[in-house]
């Protein structure tokens, strides 16, 4: 049977279902539910708090007292020895607010919404998460904080307006770094439009202080295949510089060309001590997800 969880949607689909702030807690749920069918993820060493039974739960942490004194079914959440603190480092600049089909979403929208999802997930499980919106210069900078009312925070960031043509993405994570005091997470999400030698600096910089870097370099999939059109003027969002061409005049150019700019980001960030990771904006969130949740070289961050 196929499954029907909100991680594994199309990310389309499931944003036309409401908004950002609903989208990520159908997402985070979703994806909970899925780890729960690991035995080892979502519970450590120290005791939390009791959360109702569900199919698929592992039956050892079933919390058997409760269970014969008052017919009840709850499992047992532990929680992590030590609580991380992670910021979100989100590209809004210009180039993040295109799709090459109106029936997916746009770089930022698909962004957006996997990064609310995140920060949802790591606040669920105690964290400190902060947010940053950059283009050319910060936008929002909302230090990193574990309180519940940290939630409404993010979210009110996340419909600031943003849009500048360039995105300078050295400074937002030197900036993220500055916020993380003691070593936790520093989460980029853009399309990389820019040069990958200053970005590798910067993410050598936070791994030199103990900092975990991920970089997930959101795509929509038109950009990596280039589909068919006719004779067409083609024009950089953030530059605005137009080329015209046939798409078969280069497409197997391009093709190549962003497979080699593809290998330099993942090598740039591989030396730099950082990982990497594609993210297609057809692709549901739960790849995603679980790219974050298995950063921490413990199996899971949950």
């Amino acid at each position: 049977m196929s499954s029907l969880r909100a991680d594994e949607l199309d990310p389309a689909v499931l944003a036309a279902l409401g908004h950002l702030e609903l989208v990520a807690r159908w997402t985070v749920d979703g994806f909970i539910n899925g780890l729960h069918r690991s035995p080892r993820k979502g519970f450590s060493v120290e005791f939390a708090e009791h959360r109702q039974y569900q199919p698929g739960d592992d039956l050892r942490y079933l919390d058997w007292r409760i269970a014969a004194r008052a017919d009840r079914w709850v499992v047992k959440l532990f929680e992590e020895e030590t609580n991380a603190r992670a910021m979100l480092v989100l590209d809004v600049s210009a180039s993040m607010q295109w799709s090459g089909d109106p029936a997916r979403l746009t770089k930022l929208a698909y962004a957006e919404r996997l990064a609310s999802a995140m920060a949802l997930l790591l606040l669920r499980q105690r964290d400190a998460v902060g947010l940053i919106r950059f283009d050319a210069q910060l936008r929002d900078v909302v230090p990193p904080r574990s309180a519940r009312t940290q939630w409404r925070r993010l979210v009110a960031a996340f419909s600031e307006p943003g849009g500048g043509r360039a995105s300078n993405v050295k400074d937002a994570l030197m900036a993220a770094g500055k916020l993380v005091r003691r070593p936790g997470f520093v989460v980029l999400l853009s399309d990389l439009l820019t040069d990958p030698t200053p970005v590798a600096d910067a993410a050598k910089t936070l791994r030199a202080r103990g900092h975990e870097v991920l970089v997930l370099h959101i795509m929509d999939p038109a950009e990596r295949d280039f589909p068919e059109a006719g004779e067409a003027r083609y024009r950089d969002p953030e530059s605005q510089a137009e080329v015209p061409a046939t798409p078969g005049e280069v497409r197997q150019s391009y093709r190549q060309t962003v497979q080699e700019a593809l290998a330099d980001w993942k090598g740039a960030m591989t030396r730099s001590g950082a990982r990497y990771a594609l993210a297609y904006t057809d692709e549901p969130f739960g790849r995603p997800l679980r790219y974050l949740v298995g950063v921490n070289g413990r199996g899971a961050m949950i």
